[in-house]
């Protein structure tokens, strides 16, 4: 079957269409990874798709499709956790993810930061803008990143450089110029061995989120409802989330003010320069360096909002990864990784590698 094959079952409105299999939408998507499809062909699925609203099946069948594509980084032992935040990044938040990665690799975690940069249609400031700021420390070869897993318990990896087709649905996707179920799928690339974190919107699907880890053969994982999608909780309410423990889905909400971290803003970039029309923040330079200053500022114990959500997000890192058996007790841990420079050890023996 072609690409037009499973369109047709898709069908032109919500009452004519029905939902693919996930056998049906591996087939499909491995039809548009093998670049054997146009792109108006590909950017008519993907639209059919967000207009008629993506299943557990098929979300599960998307991802199988790229995984059995991609280079994975082979990491053995316990502890070893994928965070997956949105590649589109950020639009108004600094990308904290990197602070709280470094964190929980000075707790003990083995961290696997999936990224991209200036992913479109968003384009906003992701994990590799605040890795670009520190000076690099972004791979494209899984092979690099899982040395650099096992010397210093923490790598960032370009999403591209596991799967090239990738290049292909960025083109596409900025075309189409509205959010489809790529972004989802995207946050989904990860080795199956892996602890996952992974960032969710608002609304019914985390639920969703977490069924589909559970069915991509995780055992443990975290779906969280953080700011814009990411993984880094808001300090001014609470955020919702769901744990994945063996068979288990644990419902979690997550109170700030539990822990004496709630402020009455979040993390805030000290300036902000938009771009030229058509490029989206994670083009500026200056918000670039801006990310990667308050990520400095963080890892050198300065106190305020991205302190505090940056501990927060390493605490629930450590639980997924089940090197903790609560969230305080991860935040104890975090708060001991970077009041005492573990956290800072860490991105400084991947400065004195050469990685940085």
């Amino acid at each position: 079957m072609s690409l037009r094959d499973y369109l047709k079952q898709l069908g032109s409105h919500r009452s004519q269409g029905r939902n693919l299999t996930s056998e049906e939408a591996y087939r499909a998507f491995g039809l548009i990874l093998e670049g054997g499809e146009s792109e108006i062909r590909t950017g008519a699925f993907l639209t059919a798709l967000r207009w008629k609203g993506v299943t557990v099946e098929e979300l599960v069948g998307f991802a199988r499709a790229m995984r059995d594509r991609c280079r994975m980084p082979r990491v053995d032992g316990a502890g070893f956790v994928a965070i997956c935040p949105p590649h589109g990044g950020y639009e108004t938040q600094p990308p904290l993810d990197v602070a709280a990665g470094l964190i929980a690799a000075g707790s003990g975690a083995r961290v696997l930061l999936v990224t991209e940069r200036c992913a479109p249609p968003r384009r906003g400031l992701t994990a590799a803008s605040v890795l670009q700021a520190l000076g690099g420390g972004l791979t494209w070869d899984p092979s690099e990143a899982e040395a650099w897993i096992r010397e210093h318990r923490f790598a960032g990896l370009c999403a591209v450089g596991m799967l090239p087709a990738l290049l292909g649905l960025r083109k596409v996707a900025q075309e189409v110029g509205v959010r489809t179920p790529l972004s989802t799928v995207v946050k989904l690339i990860a080795p199956a061995n892996a602890a996952v974190v992974l960032g969710a919107r608002s609304g019914p699907v985390l639920g969703t989120a977490v069924e589909v880890i559970q069915t991509l053969g995780h055992s443990r994982g975290m779906a969280i409802q953080g700011l814009e999608g990411g993984v880094v909780p808001t300090l001014c309410k609470r955020s919702r989330g769901i744990q994945l423990d063996g068979q288990h889905q644990l419902p979690m909400t997550i109170d700030p003010g539990d822990f004496g971290l709630q402020c009455e803003a979040d993390a805030e970039l000290p300036l902000f320069m938009p771009g030229e029309e058509g490029l989206g923040s994670g083009d500026n330079p200056a918000l670039v360096a801006a990310c990667g200053d308050v990520t400095r500022a963080v890892l050198a114990g300065q106190s305020g909002p991205a302190r505090n959500q940056a501990l927060l997000t390493a605490a629930l890192v450590l639980r997924a990864a089940a090197l903790v058996p609560t969230l305080a007790d991860g935040l104890h841990r975090a708060t001991e990784s970077l009041d005492s420079g573990a956290a800072s050890a860490v991105l400084e023996s991947l400065c004195r590698a050469g990685t940085l």
